[in-house]
């Protein structure tokens, strides 16, 4: 059963055919929908970097295509480009991930005949029925994209188009920029992001391979999608150094960690010296999985609750704080050659529509990864509470911005949206830009306010867009190889 009345079109005198035809076109629309009950659990909002984007955006328009025009957005102006990056959909756990899960599988499959007991209060034994439920993780899936994550890109697609409707029109596919990272999962983000604007432009047609259509292939460039790989100083300083993450491996043997871990070894009936950090949290986020990939509310999720997923949430965070946030300053200037990308997209319609030319590009696509979203946003200055995240400040730290799973959940995306304007009291032309994480406007870091003179917006900017120079940022040190910590 598909969400949403408007899938299906209402009788009318209409010929048969006519009325064959808006049938095909609607069902081939809902093809796209959820299913009408989202199956939910209370853990769902801490789950970090591997949050469902419905968990994170509550409130999507059960019909993608349903018109659509946010109060926020500009009135009066003309939108003219959109720069978008966009993390990759759901995806399967890597094998990294899938090994520890085995382990832990695996301690609970060796728990003695006499262990397999109801627990203290008497219900049931939820390590023998973790133990006794087959494993559906294979080696192969290794963080590939799963099919909802090709619906993800699809909705998202669909979304876009109808909330910029000039942007995304028939007429401008064939300029259509698109960059993806090489990771399988961007590509094919990228590749269902395509389709999603197939149907779109051809209600009811079968998308053919993204190679023969008008608007695509994506293009592969790692430098701007995973210009880390590219940073020596901070693949040897943050990526390589084993003292880069102190915080998290300190607040794995902290005293919130330590109570989750025996609570859990409780739980599940095995010696609590067998389990430890890592275990707990590949158990965590293999009821992300189930959930975001299966659509289903595993035995793993009763595993927890509420007080152990805010835990296992700062731990998750406290990593992405400490390598791709805040903690140390290469993590965001790393990415300073992208952020510059994004800017001459802005700079080359400006100075197009200055001379009344065509915008050459008037959409720019860009898949990346939460590793690529995450130091861009904090270059900006988003999400950056006033006390740094630390192994020892998890309570003082509860209401903390940097929440990953509310900034880049799966399928994130960050917009740069151009409007060329009229100023209403001198009738001159005025570019200004607007910021939508999500698909909802995100206020500007340094003053709130929801859009912005394109120019003041340089201007604030200027020392990255002037002075942040990937090749000297990235350098290493000639004699210290210590990490700078902010």
């Amino acid at each position: 059963m598909l969400r949403g009345s408007g899938c299906l079109p209402r009788a009318s005198l209409a010929p048969a055919a006519v009325l064959a035809a808006a049938l095909l076109a609607s069902l081939s629309r809902c093809s796209l929908l959820e299913p009408q009950d989202l199956v939910v659990s209370p853990l769902s909002q801490y789950f970090g970097t591997k949050t469902r984007y419905e968990d994170a955006n509550p409130g999507l328009l059960p019909d993608p295509e349903a018109p659509r025009r946010d109060p926020e957005l500009l009135e009066n102006c003309t939108p003219v480009q959109l720069v978008a990056l966009i993390r990759h959909g759901t995806r399967y756990p890597t094998s990294k991930q899938i090994r520890k899960l085995r382990q832990l599988h695996g301690l609970l499959q060796a728990r003695g005949p006499g262990e397999h007991r109801a627990d203290a209060a008497g219900g049931r034994d939820l390590g023998a029925a973790l133990a006794d439920r087959p494993l559906w993780y294979a080696d192969w899936m290794d963080g590939q994209l799963v099919e909802k994550g090709r619906q993800d890109m699809r909705q998202l697609a669909l979304r876009l188009s109808s909330l910029f409707p000039g942007l995304f029109s028939r007429e401008n596919c064939s300029r259509l920029q698109l960059v993806t990272s090489s990771k399988h999962r961007c590509v094919e983000s990228g590749d269902a992001f395509l389709k999603g604007l197939w149907q779109h432009y051809h209600p009811g047609s079968p998308a053919p391979d993204v190679a023969d259509m008008e608007c695509g292939p994506p293009r592969i460039n790692d430098k701007l999608m995973r210009f880390f790989d590219h940073c020596e100083k901070f693949t040897t300083e943050v990526e390589s150094n084993n003292t880069a993450l102190y915080h998290v491996e300190a607040f794995k043997t902290g005293p919130e960690m330590q109570k989750v871990l025996k609570k859990v070894a409780a739980i599940l009936q095995v010696p609590v010296n067998n389990l430890n950090a890592d275990l707990i949290q590949v158990a965590f986020f293999t009821c992300s999985f189930d959930l975001a990939i299966k659509g289903v509310k595993s035995p793993w999720c009763d595993v927890f609750d509420t007080d152990d997923a805010k835990v296992l949430e700062y731990l998750n965070d406290l990593k992405q704080y400490w390598k791709r946030g805040y903690g140390y300053a290469i993590n965001s200037r790393s990415s300073c050659t992208l952020f510059q990308d994004i800017f001459q997209h802005l700079d080359k319609a400006v100075e197009q529509k200055k001379r009344s030319q065509p915008v050459s590009s008037p959409v720019i696509l860009q898949f990346g990864h939460a590793e690529t979203l995450l130091p861009l946003l904090s270059l900006m200055g988003y999400f950056k509470d006033k006390e740094p995240l630390t192994a020892y400040n998890y309570k003082e730290q509860m209401h903390r911005k940097f929440r990953s799973g509310h900034i880049v959940p799966y399928a994130s995306n960050l917009l740069f949206v151009l409007y060329h304007c009229k100023n209403a009291k001198t009738s001159e032309d005025e570019f200004r830009v607007q910021m939508l994480l999500n698909e909802k406007v995100l206020p500007l870091a340094y003053s709130q306010e929801t859009v912005s003179l394109y120019d003041d917006l340089k201007n604030h900017y200027k020392d990255i867009l002037q002075s942040c120079h990937a090749s000297e940022e990235c350098k290493l040190p000639k004699m210290n190889n210590t990490s700078d910590e902010l």
